[in-house]
């Protein structure tokens, strides 16, 4: 059948399809001792300075692609009660050996069945910059379904115009459809974020610290947000 697009879900579909070539992430995290800096066991130096000073303080807490549970177990030993979701089956058996408090998901983010309807934070480290444009729309979607009122949203993203190698690209969104490839994840600018995000409060929003003992690279952003009690 060649009509098969009737609904936004649909539409959503065939445009997944365009970038079917994209990471194969099982295969990204068979070798646990590849030289990887996310690898390590330290969680993001952003998510342990909010917990340390007190601006995340507990509650329920979702992670989108939590690959191996570095930081789902900052969560858990934090107090938060903690759903962390990737697609990897490798990622999710490994984070199970480090966080085994920690309920895992093996699903799409956006398919995955959770066991709560809210959450008071939603923490995402480089899920969202792997996403094609269009799963934007998905994504904030999730966001405004899943975070409750006067709740956290913690991203870490690449940083556009920083100049490293390492950094995503910053290819316009119309060419990357063309291409066919999200050239290995998209970077972002703070502008870009901040209208992403329209609506929430913006708590921090900076590239990440290096040298601080935690995982940070400074190609990387690391925000915080706040969703209004209504509204």
């Amino acid at each position: 059948m060649n009509r098969e697009i009737r609904s936004v879900d649909d539409l959503l579909r065939v445009l997944d399809g365009l970038f079917a070539g994209g990471p194969a992430w099982d295969r990204f995290y068979e070798d646990r001792e590849r030289p990887v800096p996310f690898f390590a066991a330290e969680p993001d130096e952003n998510l342990d300075a909010w917990l340390r000073d007190g601006r995340l303080r507990g509650g329920r807490a979702l992670e989108l692609g939590c690959g191996p549970g570095r930081n789902a177990r900052r969560l858990a030993e934090a107090g938060y009660e903690v759903d962390g979701v990737d697609v990897s089956p490798t990622a999710i058996a490994w984070a199970r050996e480090r966080a085994p408090g920690v309920r895992f998901h093996l699903a799409d983010i956006f398919a995955v069945d959770l066991p709560h309807e809210s959450y008071d934070l939603i923490y995402d480290s480089g899920c969202l910059h792997h996403l094609a444009p269009h799963r934007r729309i998905s994504y904030r979607a999730l966001l405004d379904r899943h975070l409750a009122p006067g709740g956290h949203f913690g991203l870490v993203c690449f940083a556009a115009g920083t100049g490293d190698p390492d950094s995503g690209t910053e290819v316009p969104d119309a060419q990357l459809y063309r291409d066919g490839s999200l050239h290995g994840g998209l970077a972002y600018t703070p502008d870009e974020l901040r209208r992403l995000f329209d609506g929430y409060a913006e708590i921090e929003l900076r590239p990440m610290r290096e040298g601080t003992g935690r995982f940070g690279r400074s190609f990387l952003l690391a925000g915080l947000f706040r969703r209004p009690l209504s509204g």
